[in-house]
Parts: structure tokens; sequence; C-alpha cells
């Protein structure tokens, strides 16, 4: 069994803003530049959580996996939660890290407020979109060349409250809408 430390990031470590870059763009089939990082990592540090194994031969401390997400309202009608990247070095994949990665990111967003949580996935990444299904994300649309490899994606949800399974028009109709200022409702369906 790996002895992996799980941590949010701490918004002053250059070192790991530079590790998690590193690992993203090495893992990740879709290039990002460094405003995307800094856009996640300084507006969202919260929500971003690390996982790291100590290497006894090494003597080192290294990232083996890492989660990116934001929280924000959505059309103003609830607050969405967003996974923009997961990534675990392959050598450390099928021990549930990338799990324990998203289970970390969603119980930090329902507590700040998430109606719903979303993410996008490419359709061939059968392992993730089993990973997502089996945690109660829902596909709710391929996205046609999506990525910049041509590949499409599949966008899935998490519904967290009652105010997700509701049509964004509808709630800013009835007045429910425009409640949202950062804090979503509690009424938790999962």
């Amino acid at each position: 069994m790996l002895d992996i430390k799980y941590s949010q990031l701490e918004s002053k470590n250059k070192e790991d803003f530079l590790d998690i870059q590193k690992l993203v763009n090495a893992n990740l089939s879709e290039p990002y530049s460094v405003y995307v990082y800094l856009f996640f990592l300084t507006i969202w540090p919260k929500l971003c959580f690390l996982a790291k194994y100590y290497d006894e031969k090494s003597g080192k401390e290294e990232l083996i996996g890492a989660i990116i997400c934001k929280l924000e309202p959505h059309r103003n009608a609830r607050m969405r939660g967003y996974i923009g990247m997961v990534a675990v070095e392959p050598k450390y994949r099928g021990n549930g890290i990338a799990k324990k990665l998203i289970l970390k990111s969603i119980e930090k967003m329902v507590q700040e407020g998430a109606d719903e949580i979303m993410l996008e996935t490419e359709v061939v990444n059968k392992a993730a979109i089993s990973l997502y299904e089996n945690m109660g994300f829902i596909r709710t649309k391929r996205l046609y060349r999506y990525y910049l490899n041509q590949h499409d994606a599949f966008r899935l949800l998490l519904p967290i409250t009652e105010r997700s399974h509701v049509r964004s028009g509808y709630l800013n109709a009835i007045g429910e809408g425009n409640s949202v200022n950062g804090v979503g409702n509690t009424d938790t369906v999962i």
C-alpha cells in the first residue's frame, strides 16, 4: 500500500504551482497556457488538491496527482462547480488516487455551496468515464471535436441539490435564480 499524502494547494507555494503544471502537461492531451493555471490556482486554490508520495530511496516527496477546480454562479441561477483538470502519474494509476482527489474536491465544493458539478472528458477515455459515472456523474452532452486533437468530449454533470434539476430560465422566472450570491442551496440530493 502506498503512503500518499493528500492536501490542498498552498497558494503561496511556487514549487507546487510548477509541479502541477508539469504533471498536467505531461499527462493530459490538452495543452494549457500558464494563464489557465494562474486563473484556476490563484482564484480557487482551496479547490485544488494534491497527492504526494514520499520516495524513501530518493528521500524526496513527489507530486503524483492533482485536481484543479473552480466554483462560480451559473446563469445567475445556481452555483456550479467545475473540475478542470485531473492528472495522475501513469505508474501510480489504479491505486484510487484520482477517485480520492475527485471526492476531496466534491466535498469541498459542496461545503462551499455547489448545486452541481460539471466536467468534460474525452469520449475515448473509457477509464475516466467509468470512474465518473460510478461516482454519480451523468452524461449530458457530446461535444464534437472539442479538444485540439479533434477528439470529442462528453460533458458530465453531478447534481448535488434540487436546484440542479430545474432549468435556469425557470429559476430566474420565479425569482429563485437571482438569490445566487456565492452560496448555494443546501438541499442535498446525493
